[in-house]
């Protein structure tokens, strides 16, 4: 399960990132297919800056770092996120995990 902050998604993938990944790089998509200008704002406006991975037994939360790329011809044809582990963990089961 994917949790935006504004919308949960029905996911499925073993690894959390891969998850987070894959989902932002789908809204990347839209963004790069959108020919009118004024959807391109609303779509930038509205990409999730922070996203939590809801898994059966772990939940993992990422920050999300968007950019803006190239401001020439194709003005905005091009934008690229960072994600970032966000420290907080936490387990669905009450139990906790210990990474070494």
């Amino acid at each position: 399960m994917i949790d935006t902050g504004k919308e949960q998604i029905a996911a499925e993938g073993q690894v959390h990132r891969n998850v987070a990944i894959k989902y932002l790089m789908k809204r990347r998509r839209s963004l790069l297919m959108t020919k009118n200008s004024e959807k391109v704002e609303k779509l930038w406006e509205d990409l999730p800056k922070n996203i939590r991975i809801i898994g059966k037994q772990v939940t993992r939360q990422y920050r999300v770092k968007w950019e803006r790329l190239g401001s020439e011809e194709f003005e905005g044809s091009r934008f690229a996120f960072t994600l970032e582990d966000s420290d907080e963990q936490s387990t669905n089961n009450g139990s906790f995990s210990v990474e070494l």
